[in-house]
């Protein structure tokens, strides 16, 4: 049996508890004004950041310009686009003009010029968005929690001597707890997602190309950018605003047609969902089973057709590990033999790993990857929809790779629920499904076929609607 702790915050509420779509609201009506959020989000940085160590770079200066200017804007009723003064985290991996982005690595230079903006982040500042900071990411996003020798550890907002999950956890554990109601982070193989559970917030890895993407990753087409929001209907906004189109990107898809929010109250009625609880060769812990099975329940009720039924493909990691390991060889190729002692030693293992594979093992990793899409393919002319866990166990041990029990080393023993979807491109989102005994989130993972965003979107929006977002308690 799982526990729900209490959703009211223990300190006192300010805008910084707000979701965006109701500060957005609320500038609208003069209620409050872009400088008054950002403050308060300041404020909270500065109160909760200590225990989880969720930011690198903090510049309030700069975000209390773009508020003003936000704030001005919108008294003359001209806002810019649609974030307009909106507090906003840029995980460190993104490129974002007058800051370093350092990765988290200690082989990166600050001291150099910074006049580019990845897509994501040249996105959301053609929209308003207020730049709070730069969140933590292991180093070069290499792994599924959030630690690095350049900033140290990051915890989990619930109880930081847990995980808070990664590669983009410390967005997850800002999000969280209210230091900057939106986020923006990357997903090679889980890492939008794991966080997304671990921290108990929602967030979608979208079809490969929906958001375009600069540089390209050494990690290929398995490298997504997401959003990261207390909300679905953030999630949505946010998702419209980052899908437009940039030509750095050969590989990004057309604009979508439509908003993502845009019928995403339409419900579940009448959809076909499939439920595994592991994939049909993962280990999961039995509460956070029960806990979604018990989400599946919620489906059913709302009128879809739910069965249990795996996807039917036997667990790809060693595939995957020639895909990711390659690509962390090619992220460091240029790397003297000292700055390559400088890096994290996991890292470090598995580049010498990554170089050891050939062009036949990348080859035939890639085909296994195409037959697992043509089977997932397949899968879902039966099924519109399958929801498994996000993460078969609960956040454990900050500052380990994995569970000091767990059998594997590896960041991928303990995630065999996200990294396939990276492998088939496909819309794979995390929604809060309850907690554990111990009163940690658990997520659900919600995944359609390719370019089914929209859909994903509006199942993960029935569920929240059933059963609403709760921040954790400080």
């Amino acid at each position: 049996m799982t526990s729900t702790p209490d959703a009211a915050p223990t300190h006192a509420t300010t805008p910084a508890d707000l979701t965006a779509t109701d500060m957005l609201e609320r500038f609208a009506t003069r209620e409050l004004s872009p400088v008054e959020a950002t403050e308060a989000t300041l404020a909270r940085i500065a109160d909760a950041d200590p225990a989880v160590n969720a930011y690198c770079l903090v510049d309030a200066d700069r975000a209390l310009d773009q508020a003003r200017a936000a704030e001005d804007r919108w008294s003359r009723g001209e806002p810019r686009g649609r974030l307009d003064g909106v507090p906003t985290s840029i995980k460190d991996i993104f490129l974002t003009r007058d800051w370093p982005t350092l990765r988290g690595s200690r082989t990166i230079d600050p001291h150099q010029p910074w006049t580019a903006d990845a897509p994501a982040v040249a996105r959301l500042r053609e929209h308003g968005a207020v730049f709070v900071g730069k969140t933590t990411t292991p180093e070069l996003a290499w792994k599924g929690v959030t630690d690095n020798t350049l900033n140290g550890i990051t915890r989990n907002p619930w109880n930081p001597e847990r995980t808070p999950g990664g590669s983009s956890g410390g967005a997850g554990a800002a999000v969280a707890l209210g230091m900057a109601p939106l986020a923006i982070g990357t997903d090679g193989g889980g890492s939008v997602r794991i966080p997304a559970a671990f921290c108990g917030i929602c967030t979608i890895k979208p079809t490969y190309g929906r958001i375009p993407h600069y540089p390209a990753s050494p990690y290929g087409t398995m490298a997504h950018a997401g959003p990261m929001t207390t909300t679905v209907t953030e999630t949505a906004l946010m998702l419209d605003v980052l899908s437009g189109p940039d030509s750095r990107d050969w590989s990004a898809l057309e604009p979508p047609a439509q908003s993502f929010l845009d019928g995403l109250d339409d419900g579940v009625a009448g959809l076909r969902i499939a439920l595994s609880t592991d994939l049909g060769f993962a280990t999961v812990d039995p509460e956070i089973a029960d806990a979604v099975t018990r989400a599946a329940r919620t489906f059913a009720e709302l009128g879809a057709t739910v069965e249990h039924a795996d996807p039917g493909f036997s667990d790809p990691v060693e595939d995957f590990h020639v895909l990711w390991f390659s690509g962390a060889a090619k992220s460091v190729e240029h790397l003297t033999d000292a700055q390559r002692a400088l890096l994290d030693p996991g890292l470090a293992e598995i580049v010498e790993q990554g170089l050891t594979y050939d062009a036949q093992d990348y080859l035939e990793a890639t085909n296994t990857r195409m037959l697992l899409g043509q089977r997932m393919g397949a899968f879902h002319e039966t099924y519109d929809l399958l929801l498994t866990p996000t993460v078969g166990i609960a956040p454990f041990d900050a500052g380990l790779e994995a569970p000091a029990d767990a059998t594997s080393r590896r960041w991928t023993g303990w995630t065999p629920f996200t990294y396939p979807f990276n492998m088939t491109q496909q819309p794979a989102a995390s929604i809060p499904c309850g907690f554990t005994g111990d009163g940690l989130p658990i997520g659900l993972q919600i995944v359609g076929p390719r370019h089914s965003d929209a859909r994903v979107l509006r199942a993960c929006r029935a569920y929240e609607r059933a059963h609403p977002w709760q921040r954790p308690r400080r």
